[in-house]
């Protein structure tokens, strides 16, 4: 059992090597739950979810959603597009830490800063020549490791390649509504 960047080398292959035999076992769909809370806040709930069609049990875990008080919250937590930001950072974590695992590149120090910006009149609905969500995100990578410049160069353009949350953000995502009034 060789450990690199907190992964089981074996553990990681074997997975790799599962999923190539049984293509299905690579089909998750992961749940999330809202509720508004008051004011611009609101609670999250993310707990079991499926892969291949069969549920998994999992702990619940709580986000909080909230506003500055800038925009009328009481900070109780992230904002949404600030929510975005994280996720976003914490997929490449995964990314970078699998993919570099598999490569035999040890990371002995990462971390992202992301930078985005928003012009509130899209979503106040004040203009219609601006969008509701992020003009530009911008993030930096910091990387050390065991590795050239060239090999986290490749590195590099292999997680922006498989990165779920880079492809969701940077590419058209459907995402269909249903309304249930109660």
């Amino acid at each position: 059992m060789e450990d690199m960047n907190g992964l089981d080398v074996d553990e990681l292959e074997s997975l790799i090597d599962g999923v190539a035999a049984e293509p299905e076992q690579a089909s998750f769909t992961f749940r999330a739950e809202t509720e508004w809370t008051g004011g611009f806040a609101s609670e999250t709930r993310i707990s079991d979810f499926e892969q291949d069609g069969t549920p998994i049990e999992s702990p619940e875990f709580t986000v909080t959603g909230d506003e500055p008080a800038a925009l009328l919250g009481e900070r109780d937590g992230p904002n949404a597009v600030e929510h975005l930001l994280a996720a976003i950072g914490s997929c490449l974590s995964v990314t970078y830490a699998g993919h570099a695992a598999a490569k035999g590149i040890e990371i002995d120090e990462m971390h992202f800063e992301f930078e985005g910006d928003i012009d509130l009149r899209g979503f106040l609905g004040l203009s219609d020549d601006v969008r509701a969500g992020y003009e530009e995100i911008r993030a930096t990578t910091h990387i050390d490791a065991d590795a050239s410049d060239e090999e986290l160069e490749a590195l590099h353009e292999e997680v922006l390649e498989t990165s779920p949350l880079y492809d969701s953000v940077t590419n058209q995502v459907s995402l269909e509504f249903d309304l249930d009034f109660e």
